[in-house]
């Protein structure tokens, strides 16, 4: 499959490289020239893929296209989509579907690099602030660090990855509790409320994370990839 996968995409102009694991996918990003889009099938033989893309979207923000091999219910759909993947394909599919897919996604994230250069794509800017997510810093308009446990961290994440974009509370948990356990033993809107404590100018009347009620929250800042 990999290999029928790559020749086609290869008569397309695209330049492939396959990995059969997780192992061996860590070697293919680490090397040069950086990656465009990563096609990450869920189920490989060392590792979990839905693990895996919740791991690289902590780490930056490739575009991901997920691939099932099974019609299961949707919850793999759903938890891979809030994870941060950019588009799910169930198999069988047509090699010009995922043809146009990949078109689609690379058109919408604008990671074709005209000239060769392209963003690290690993840091935000919202409102003056910046998070890093290959540092896990998050630095304030003033320029000091400022600390969040592994919950805060995960939260902000999903928000910054999904701006002006209403979140219902099952989405962000599914979105951090692989990542951080804390999340179970406290409720997502404590982590809320203690986000708000440390971004908003006055947490009692929050204009970055907005209370959509009977839904979720919306990160109503605009987010600049940097």
């Amino acid at each position: 499959m990999r290999a029928m996968i790559a020749d086609y995409l290869a008569e397309h102009s695209f330049r492939v490289s396959t990995a059969g694991g997780g192992a061996e996918l860590a070697r293919q990003l680490a090397e040069a020239p950086p990656v465009d889009l990563l096609l990450l099938d869920v189920k490989l033989a060392d590792a979990d893929g839905l693990e895996l893309l919740r791991d690289l979207r902590v780490q930056s923000a490739l575009p991901i296209i997920v691939m099932s091999g099974h019609r299961r219910e949707e919850v793999d759909r759903v938890v891979g989509l809030e994870l941060g993947a950019d588009d799910y394909l169930t198999k069988p599919f047509s090699m010009r579907e995922l043809l146009a897919r990949i078109r689609a996604v690379l058109r919408r994230v604008h990671t074709v690099p005209p000239s060769g250069q392209q963003k690290d794509r690993s840091r935000y800017r919202f409102d003056d602030w910046e998070l890093s997510l290959r540092t896990r810093r998050l630095t304030s308009p003033s320029g000091e660090d400022v600390p969040l446990t592994k919950g805060e961290f995960s939260l902000l994440a999903a928000f910054v990855a999904s701006p002006q974009r209403v979140l219902t509370r099952e989405q962000l948990l599914a979105a951090t509790r692989v990542h951080d356990q804390e999340i179970f033993d406290r409720s997502i809107d404590v982590q809320i409320l203690r986000l708000r404590r440390k971004l908003e100018a006055d947490p009692s009347n929050p204009q970055l994370i907005r209370t959509e009620r009977g839904v979720g929250y919306i990160f109503a800042a605009t987010v600049e990839v940097l």
